[in-house]
């Protein structure tokens, strides 16, 4: 076994079975090989070794005792060589086979040098937050609004109101296509229909007709209507005002919140609920803004089979996350009109920024010292087993392990220093 440093991202080890190693694989593939093939005057797997190798020579076996030494080349490629700090699947390459042995190539992929510049005292503030009266306002309207109900009413259309109405489109006399539909639910004020549309609904009642002149903008999708006059014939079916609940005792009821039974009180939820979510946004844009800041200072050669790997990882994300939204990747591809190549090249950047920060943090907690014992981590793996309600030996599982808790604890404690003034 030879080792050869390509670059100081790269190490190549060159791995030979030759000797009784190499025979005894040859063995192993001329018994494997002998049952595929058929030799005059013996069955299937007995013909001596002597007349399968004159038949077909020697080579045949080469690939079949290659599949068996693969695995014993692995293990020597790695001896004296587990610590090595691999970042990537290696790449094994058949370099030369004969009669005496055979010889693979392992080409490694190391983690890159990483130089440290300023990581402390970086200056960034994190965002003060602040809830204002009208925000408290704007999400208890949006409460009442989702508890709103409509109410047929007697009265006269106005903006804001729903209507079920029959209409039909007709240009110079002759109906045209897709401009006819029955019992169609339209709110006045939406902007869904043509302009002039919906504002000329305004006054009807219910059971009322009328013939209602818009003209098409000259932008829309159909030639034959771009710019057009037209007249649609309408039936005003019903008219249902929009009922926005009074904040009272049956809001409070609704709404099921718990210690929620007054207007302040819903304020005051309202404000923690808002000021809860304000200071998540904040954290994370704080700890956004210091890993930036913390990697324009830091030197990292990062190899390019290391990018591709992450963006691997992040295209199987994606394909998950479609999956949640019930689509494919491959339906997303023809939606988009796209291939893996260009949505790669679209991850371009977010990759080369998560293995930035990465490598960068891993490196703050190995300067640092930073170390995690087992029985942090364990104690980290209870709790948040605990939040997540799932058992302790199911919550590992999920989340690889408890050597990856004790990663996950070096990387936030390494955050805490980029932190510090």
């Amino acid at each position: 076994m030879s080792t050869k440093a390509e670059n100081k991202n790269i190490k190549e080890i060159t791995v030979k079975i030759e000797g009784q190693e190499w025979e005894d694989a040859l063995d192993k593939a001329y018994t494997k090989a002998s049952k595929k093939v058929k030799i005059d005057g013996f069955r299937p797997g007995h013909a001596p070794k002597e007349l399968f190798l004159k038949k077909y020579g020697k080579q045949s076996l080469y690939m079949d005792a290659a599949d068996v030494c693969i695995e014993k080349a692995y293990v020597k490629a790695f001896e004296g060589n587990e610590d090595l700090k691999i970042v990537a699947e290696p790449e094994i390459s058949l370099t030369n086979v004969d009669d005496e042995g055979i010889e693979f190539l392992f080409t490694l992929t190391l983690r890159p040098e990483v130089k440290l510049g300023k990581y402390k005292g970086l200056g960034v503030q994190k965002e003060k937050v602040e809830v204002t009266k009208e925000e408290i306002d704007h999400a208890i309207e949006h409460m009442r609004e989702h508890y709103a109900e409509n109410v047929l009413k007697d009265g006269e259309v106005q903006n804001g109101d729903i209507v079920i109405i029959d209409f039909e489109g007709f240009k110079d006399d002759v109906a045209f296509e897709g401009g006819k539909a029955e019992n169609y639910s339209l709110t006045i004020g939406s902007g869904t229909f043509i302009p002039g549309f919906e504002e000329q609904l305004i006054g009807m009642k219910s059971g009322e007709e009328k013939e209602i002149n818009v003209t098409f903008p000259e932008d829309y999708h159909s030639d034959d209507l771009k710019g057009a006059p037209v007249v649609f014939k309408v039936k005003v079916h019903e008219v249902k005002e929009v009922q926005i609940p009074e904040i009272n005792d049956e809001f409070f009821e609704d709404l099921g919140m718990e210690g929620v039974h007054s207007l302040e009180e819903l304020e005051s939820q309202v404000k923690e609920n808002i000021t809860t979510h304000k200071e998540s946004d904040a954290e994370n844009k704080y700890i956004d803004t210091l890993l930036e800041t913390a990697a324009k200072n830091v030197e990292i050669d990062l190899p390019d089979v290391m990018i591709d790997e992450e963006k691997k990882r992040m295209i199987k994300q994606y394909e998950e996350n479609l999956k949640m939204q019930g689509i494919t990747l491959e339906q997303f591809y023809q939606f988009t009109n796209s291939n893996e190549d260009a949505l790669k090249d679209q991850m371009h950047e977010e990759a080369v920024k998560r293995i930035t920060f990465r490598l960068m943090l891993e490196e703050i907690a190995k300067v640092e010292g930073i170390q995690v014992t087992d029985e942090d981590a364990e104690k980290q793996a209870t709790e948040l087993a605990e939040k997540y309600q799932m058992k302790k030996e199911e919550f590992l599982k999920a989340f690889g392990g408890l050597e990856m808790v004790k990663y996950d604890l070096e990387m936030h404690q390494a955050m805490e220093v980029l932190k510090s003034e």
